[in-house]
């Protein structure tokens, strides 16, 4: 129960209004360790509730603070503009009832307006760093007064070239602050070096390794022979399958459109998102996802950490996912809070690689299906047909090949005739001196060669 961690009165209230009770594991972790003053490194699963496992401790540190005439409280830095308003809503859920007020800075929104917001001095900041930063650069004071900061999906912002920007950000902020950083894996590799720099001593919360495959998310691979095969077949998939609705993830911006375009061509309520379009214009594709009047959303990564849509039971990766921790995010979206869920990859010849990379990250095998009537030609690399599986050759093929390698060797190690022997072969030839020895004389017109014996 939530009122055994100690949390205010009105956290309670708020909590009960949305009908959650219970605390998740990471938050039964989290917020005990928030209270106590540390920095944190949390790692786990998405859809397991991180959100409040930060929002909760944070606001009980500040209803417990009683200097209300101070500037900015704490900051909240989220990678996208998506997760950064998800973080917004569910804040001003949790602080329903509190004095607390929130304010929100991300691109693709009025540069005057937000200015005019930081000025009223919210407790508590939401930002993405590029466009926290432009204000700092403009006018934003420092923020001195400083309590937490709070960085939510960190390694993603790593990935998207944010490390210098998160470094100067924090440069501008109280050195006395808690750093406490999020996120369902935290397995970047310049992510030691970012906690270095922004943490002291923190302790670390791993509840999943990120490799483990979620166990109620079904992940299925569909072979398929290339870009014409993979629109025939996710068009029978996504007309076959019964699902509410699905989100499918291509690895470029220009594939997002073009495949948006095939589907709503085909009849297939479809939208698209990605890091291109105007705030506006993704702002109601949501909105129509969220109403039902589109049932497949196609999207690059920049969707995977940031929306919160519920009802996704299905995600398919029309493009392979380029590495584990884009995989894990991807299928994060369907499975959520114990749901049941089906993650689909297709899988060209080109992609095979990749795909054999994330089953080795995850230490799973995923299962193959075909779809009746769209079957691929391409059945796997060699090796893996030939074995019967993607574990390797059977034990009756390695030794056939042991068979197959001992005759090419005996006959690589077989002496090599001369041509004019092999002219030769079947006739009959006249003795040698050798072949007569040394008791027989040596051939009409040969002489013996010897000691004091010269040659003609």
């Amino acid at each position: 129960m939530f009122t055994e961690l100690g949390l205010d009165e009105r956290l309670i209230k708020a909590l009960d209004a949305q009908s959650i009770t219970d605390p998740t594991q990471v938050q039964n972790a989290a917020i005990p360790a928030a209270l106590a003053g540390k920095d944190l490194l949390v790692m786990s699963e998405t859809g397991s509730g991180k959100t409040l496992a930060f929002l909760l401790p944070l606001a009980q540190k500040l209803l417990n603070n009683d200097n209300r005439n101070t500037g900015t409280l704490a900051l909240i830095l989220a990678p996208t503009r998506e997760l950064a308003k998800q973080i917004l809503k569910e804040a001003k859920a949790a602080l329903k009832f509190t004095h607390l007020k929130v304010g929100i800075v991300s691109g693709g929104d009025d540069y005057k307006f937000q200015a005019a917001q930081l000025r009223k001095n919210p407790e508590i900041l939401i930002a993405t760093p590029g466009r926290l930063l432009e204000h700092f650069n403009r006018n934003l004071p420092a923020m001195d007064d400083l309590q937490v900061l709070i960085l939510d999906e960190a390694d993603r912002m790593l990935d998207m070239g944010f490390h210098d920007d998160m470094v100067s950000i924090c440069n501008k902020l109280a050195a006395t602050r808690s750093t406490w950083l999020f996120s369902a894996t935290l397995s970047h590799m310049g992510f030691n070096t970012l906690a270095k720099e922004l943490t002291r001593e923190p302790e670390k919360i791993n509840l999943s390794s990120g490799r483990e495959s979620q166990a109620n998310i079904r992940q299925q691979v569909i072979l398929s022979d290339g870009a014409n095969h993979k629109q025939k077949t996710i068009t029978q998939l996504l007309k076959t399958l019964s699902y509410e609705q699905a989100l499918v993830f291509t690895n470029t911006r220009t594939q997002v459109d073009h495949l948006c375009q095939y589907l709503r061509a085909q009849e297939i309520k479809t939208g698209a998102i990605h890091g291109e379009m105007a705030q506006e214009d993704r702002n109601k594709v949501m909105e129509l996802m969220r109403k039902g009047h589109v049932q497949v959303l196609v999207a690059t990564d920049v969707a995977a950490r940031g929306i919160d849509i519920g009802g996704i039971e299905l995600v398919i990766n029309y493009d392979m996912a380029r590495n584990g921790d884009d995989y894990t995010h991807r299928i994060g979206r369907t499975g959520r809070a114990g749901a049941e869920g089906t993650a689909i990859s297709f899988i060209t010849p080109q992609e095979w690689n990749l795909k054999a990379g994330v089953e080795r990250y995850l230490s799973t095998r995923f299962e193959q299906i075909e779809i009746p009537g769209f079957e691929s030609r391409y059945k796997g690399p060699e090796k893996i047909k030939a074995s019967g599986k993607a574990g390797g050759p059977k034990k009756a093929d390695k030794k056939a090949a042991k068979e197959r390698a001992a005759k090419k060797a005996a006959k690589d190690n077989k002496p090599k005739l001369r041509e004019r022997d092999q002219k030769n072969i079947g006739k009959r030839r006249k003795p040698s001196a050798v072949q007569l020895g040394d008791g027989f004389a040596p051939p009409t017109g040969i002489k013996k060669k010897g000691p004091g014996v010269d040659e003609d």
